[in-house]
């Protein structure tokens, strides 16, 4: 099954988790027997510091929130941090699981202003909370172990300017170049995809503009004007390439998508289709209508709906 973003997090952290819980553990029992010296409590920070893989900074803090070491980092001891007030921190916020260890939630932090993220361990004696030991780390310096989540399939409708669905019965579209002109541009495009290795646009109908991106050159877009549109020797300048096989997108719909997406521009007057995108490898269409309402499908879903659940009969 295809993981959505939030369960890549979830399996992220709980990597992260597995491999920070027994070294933290460990290290607070250290400090536990350092706790109210700040000169012990800092070579016992200092000596620990290599058992905790990735971490920018290692300090102490009291019950209360109150630091009662220095940090310790990559350039040494830091002792402006000693006696900082940490309670207000989101980490220091978030509930204390019963077993002691917590990876907090990502944040924003202070100095640097750079996601971030802290561990603490809780240090107990006798069964009473003496404090926490804390581990801060820079998002960018963690390994990322659960894979680029799936964007997923299903159908999503959102919303955009307010003002601009207040006022859309006000409005009628214009025909556009693209519009007199995309029975001829249709052909164009449908090369483009099929045999010169497009594998995404994104319509302007408005405008009259394509945005292309090619596999020979994916990381930069090129835009098509009208008057590129509408001359087939467009399609000279761009290598041929077979369609590709792992396209979720079938060569024989990209005719029909083109097709449906000409209709949904030009069957209403006053809801009609503004900007519209096509990705051959996620299978994702996406369309923005008139009211900027914007909708992201599969493209089974997008040929599957007729006019009728558009516009209504």
């Amino acid at each position: 099954m295809d993981k959505s973003w939030k369960e890549s997090i979830y399996l992220q952290r709980e990597e992260l988790a597995e491999m920070l819980r027994e070294p933290m553990a460990q290290l607070a029992e250290a400090c536990l027997q350092a706790w109210g010296s700040r000169e012990s409590l800092n070579g016992v920070i200092l000596n620990g510091y290599p058992e905790i893989p990735y971490c920018d900074f290692l300090y102490c803090v009291d019950h209360s929130g109150l630091q009662i070491s220095d940090n310790f980092g990559p350039d040494g001891f830091n002792p402006d941090h000693f006696g900082r007030d940490r309670s207000q921190r989101p980490y220091m916020k978030e509930a204390m699981p019963s077993w002691g260890f917590l990876l907090s939630d990502a944040y924003i932090s202070l100095r640097k202003r750079r996601p971030s993220l802290t561990a603490l361990q809780a240090v107990r004696k006798d069964g009473k909370l003496m404090g926490f030991l804390g581990a801060d780390f820079d998002l960018r310096h963690l390994p990322v172990t659960s894979g680029l989540y799936d964007e997923p399939g299903y159908w999503r409708q959102l919303k955009g300017d307010q003002a601009i669905r207040n006022t859309v019965f006000l409005q009628s579209r214009v025909e556009s170049m693209l519009d007199k002109n995309f029975e001829l541009v249709m052909p164009i495009l449908e090369e483009l995809f099929t045999d010169r290795g497009v594998f995404q646009c994104i319509l302007h109908f408005s405008s009259s503009l394509l945005t292309i991106w090619t596999e020979d050159d994916p990381y930069r877009y090129r835009l098509l004007e009208q008057d590129a549109l509408s001359d087939p020797d467009i399609c000279l300048i761009f290598p041929s390439r077979p369609y590709p096989s792992n396209a979720e997108i079938p060569q024989s719909d990209i005719p029909r998508i083109l097709s449906t997406m000409q209709s949904l521009r030009t069957s209403d007057p006053t809801f009609y289709l503004r900007t519209a995108s096509i990705n051959i490898f996620n299978g994702t269409i996406s369309l923005t209508f008139s009211c900027d309402g914007s909708h992201y499908m599969s493209y089974v879903e997008f040929l599957m709906k007729g006019s009728s659940f558009w516009f209504g009969d």
